[in-house]
């Protein structure tokens, strides 16, 4: 048995235009990924998040499952244009009360609400302004962030400023198969990165004005991570060197694009990828709006990729048949372990895993139950590695599973299942899959 810390942080994570529905309910307005999946051709199937898990309607019924798994910590978004459905200053009262109820029913069971500000949901008219291309939306998430803060800071603790800044710049903006569907050339996508870095710094540091309590905020990141084949120094030191390398194949799903200017105040040098600075559109203090302090470093891994010494400069590749998700990405828990050491190494801030899972072909079998022992074992890997990092110099504050329910899986529409929890979208009927009460397991014991 492995033992995780005493303090550890158990949870599930999900996100608001995943499960919530209610697109247009209650005076809410249309969202980048309303547009982007009413859309012909953009999602498969034809699918869309309209009705998603109905959670906007049924999160009693959500929280009601986390109080039985036992889970004490959950992780959700808000939705931007739930509550601001213009992204200006015009409140939707109906909409915050949608938040207001949810985080209520997460105490009311002793249930820690972990508050993440942006998952993607941009509102339509800021996108019909430029997006994250134009640079006035720096102080409009700065506003939107600073009225979350001050309204829900009495009840919440935590908070993540953006959700994998990586993915809303490649695949929303750089080759489009997220919303808002744009592929802009990549000067123009390093510019979405810049404005995103400034509006995390700006929203820190308008948060911290205004918050009820002491907060604690973080952002989360996603990217390449290396693991070595062996425990020899040198494939080490290759690991920890090709985690952070920045090449014109790899840019865009850096760590250290983003994060090196936020935390170590100063971007790291892409001169080989796009000349010499400085670049246009980075203006005299940007930097330091930037780097604001923050209070832990949350990563989104799912994962990693095999480096030898004997193979320098090149991930080893992945071996005919390797194993793989239902998602077809390949199954790697060293990088858990490793990875986890490289970014502690590296930023000094505690971490705490903010999604982890895989797809599985999930389905209901003849006795009633959902058996996904792909799960199960790919978990019992995972964080078996992640319990050897926590175990060494690096601060791991947490785990949170992605995700709790079954839902709407951005571009692949509900192919894909990453609950713990099944979800019949014929009827939002839920059943806690075998896996579930395996995670409730650990939780209650702390170990694997």
């Amino acid at each position: 048995m492995k033992n995780f810390p005493n303090d550890f942080i158990w949870g599930a994570a999900s996100s608001s235009y995943q499960i919530e529905g209610g697109f247009d309910a209650d005076g809410k307005g249309p969202s980048i990924w309303d547009t982007f999946s009413h859309t012909k051709g953009k999602v498969i199937h034809e699918q869309n998040g309209n009705i998603a898990c109905n959670h906007y309607y049924d999160y009693k019924k959500d929280v009601a499952l986390l109080k039985e798994l036992g889970i004490p910590c959950y992780r959700f978004s808000i939705s931007w244009p739930r509550i601001f459905p213009n992204g200006d200053n015009m409140l939707n009262e109906k909409g915050l009360q949608f938040y207001d109820n949810l985080i209520d029913e997460l105490l009311m069971y002793g249930i820690i609400p972990y508050v993440t500000l942006y998952h993607w949901d941009l509102p339509q008219p800021l996108e019909d302004k430029g997006g994250w291309t134009n640079r006035e939306i720096i102080s409009a998430f700065a506003d939107y962030a600073a009225f979350v803060t001050k309204h829900f800071s009495d009840r919440v603790t935590y908070f993540f400023t953006i959700n994998e800044p990586q993915c809303i710049a490649s695949l929303g903006y750089g080759n489009g198969i997220h919303a808002p569907g744009k592929t802009l050339p990549d000067i123009e996508v390093l510019k979405v990165f810049h404005h995103l870095a400034l509006a995390h710094g700006n929203a820190v540091k308008a948060m911290r004005a205004v918050a009820k309590q002491p907060i604690k905020i973080g952002f989360a990141s996603t990217g390449n991570l290396c693991f070595p084949q062996t425990q020899t120094e040198a494939d080490i030191n290759c690991a920890r060197q090709l985690s952070f390398a920045i090449t014109e194949e790899n840019w865009r799903f850096s760590h250290s694009l983003f994060s090196d200017g936020i935390i170590l105040g100063k971007y790291p040098d892409v001169s080989h990828l796009f000349g010499e600075g400085p670049y246009p559109f980075i203006e005299d203090g940007d930097l330091e709006q930037m780097s604001q302090p923050i209070d832990f470093y949350a990563v989104n891994v799912y994962n990693g990729h095999e480096v030898s010494a004997t193979f320098p400069g090149h991930f080893i590749p992945k071996y005919d048949g390797f194993p793989r998700t239902a998602l077809k990405w390949p199954i790697t828990p060293g990088v858990m372990n490793w990875g986890m050491r490289f970014l502690y190494e590296r930023y000094h801030l505690p971490l705490i895993v903010s999604e982890n899972g895989l797809s599985c072909n999930d389905k209901v079998f003849l006795d009633g139950s959902v058996h996904d022992l792909d799960r199960i074992d790919f978990l019992d890997r995972y964080l078996t590695e992640l319990c050897d990092a926590a175990s060494s110099d690096a601060k791991i504050l947490g785990y949170f599973h992605w995700s709790l329910t079954d839902n709407f899986e951005w571009h692949n529409g509900y192919d894909d299942r990453f609950g713990i929890i099944y979800v019949d979208f014929r009827d939002q009927s839920r059943l806690i899959k075998d896996s579930g009460h395996w995670y409730s397991n650990v939780i209650k014991d702390n170990a694997i």
